[in-house]
């Protein structure tokens, strides 16, 4: 119990020199209210509720408009042992197990690799839920990118960044910029709440990263009283995420491959402007030494610019898998998505495809040889059946020709 009077003790959260007590000074609806993160919990569920309609009723009509077709997958035949093991043990067996379940089964290694492929495949997601999910992220990165620049355009610190610490931490919270935050935070825990059903990508850690320091953030820059930072923030990052959802949606669907590369493009340039230049050059700039010009460092200073820090390293790690993307994409080589539409299984489904396709390979080309070896054989016999009934005809032609 003694531990909640020491985490609000103002050295924490306040400057030098400020107290709680000088919040008072704006009016109680101005100001932002620890209790008031409460609100997020069931805005996250709302939002869990409001997408399960959106993926059942709304997501389907637009995937067909797009084309989106789901994959026609072969269904694993029926084998208890197997689906036993598949189920409790692994997905990929090894090739020790491989030994045992060819006894237990009676079937040949081949047959059971084979079986494991296809059963893998069923539990891939389709084509229109990977099409759904990302229509909804679309949907609300759009809509929440509209609304915060809609209540930002006309703020002094949306054009200069000083502003973000004039008076501060005695500044007026206003209901745009409230729900901004509410909304945000209930997003990102209905990712969380959802994150075991939802489709399991190749930067599955580090997404989850991504979203727990998004929720500290925000919740610690609401308590703190960093709202007009934290708005410029969450604007900057919708601002991309809206092109790289758009992009995968056109990429589930047949016949938008040129829409697609260019929303690609776009989305790349974006992504690297925004959270490789801007990002660190004027966000960070603003917080770790523009904010120095008003207060002096504290604990909530040193930890604000940690997260940023944070979040600015796998904004690298990201960067480098669209570099990535777009040197593939100058060679024409780009099929996959590298961040965020390939499943963790995906290569190893390929790996399994390559290697059925070598073994298929090196049977026909045993063939082959067999069959040009037979070939060779046969000639030389003929060859051989030849001369030798050759040299029998000259030999008896010999001796005839001396007994005459």
């Amino acid at each position: 119990m003694d531990l909640l009077p020491d985490l609000w003790r103002q050295e924490y959260w306040l400057p030098p020199g400020v107290a709680w007590k000088d919040l008072e000074q704006l009016p109680d609806s101005e100001r932002p209210h620890p209790k008031d993160l409460f609100i997020a919990l069931p805005l996250a569920l709302a939002f869990v509720v409001v997408r399960c309609v959106f993926e059942r009723f709304l997501a389907p009509p637009i995937a067909r408009c797009l084309g989106v077709k789901n994959r026609l997958q072969v269904a694993a035949t029926l084998s208890p042992q197997l689906e036993s093991f598949y189920t409790h043990r692994s997905k990929q067996p090894t090739q020790s197990e491989l030994v045992n379940l060819m006894v237990l089964c009676g079937k040949t290694q081949r047959q059971i690799e084979s079986w494991f492929r296809v059963r893998r495949n069923q539990d891939r997601p389709s084509q229109t839920k990977k099409f759904a999910e990302a229509a909804w992220r679309f949907f609300f990165y759009l809509s929440a990118f509209i609304a915060g620049l809609a209540s930002l355009t006309n703020r002094p610190w949306f054009w200069d960044h000083r502003e973000c610490w004039r008076h501060y931490p005695i500044q007026s919270l206003e209901r745009a910029h409230f729900w901004y935050y509410m909304l945000e935070l209930g997003f990102y825990g209905s990712l969380l709440l959802r994150i075991s059903v939802d489709i399991k990508r190749k930067d599955f850690k580090e997404q989850v990263i991504h979203h727990l320091v998004t929720i500290f953030l925000l919740s610690f820059s609401y308590c703190a009283n960093y709202i007009r930072i934290g708005t410029l923030v969450m604007l900057l990052h919708d601002s991309s995420d809206i092109l790289l959802e758009s992009a995968k949606m056109f990429n589930y669907g047949t016949g938008w491959r040129k829409t697609c590369d260019s929303l690609f493009v776009v989305f790349a340039v974006v992504f690297l402007v925004t959270r490789l230049v801007i990002f660190p050059s004027r966000i960070i700039r603003t917080t770790l030494l523009l904010s120095m010009e008003v207060f002096e460092p504290f604990t909530g200073y040193y930890l604000f610019n940690v997260l940023l820090m944070v979040l600015q390293a796998l904004h690298i790690f990201w960067a480098g898998l669209i570099l990535r993307m777009v040197y593939k994409f100058l060679k024409g080589k780009l099929e996959k998505d590298e961040r965020s539409d390939e499943e963790s299984e995906g290569d190893v489904e390929e790996d399994d495809k390559g290697k059925e396709e070598k073994m298929d390979q090196g049977d026909c080309y045993c063939k082959k040889s067999k069959e040009n070896l037979n070939s060779n054989l046969s000639m030389l016999t003929n060859s051989c059946v030849l001369n030798n009934l050759t040299h029998c005809r000259s030999s008896v032609a010999n001796r005839t020709y001396k007994a005459q």
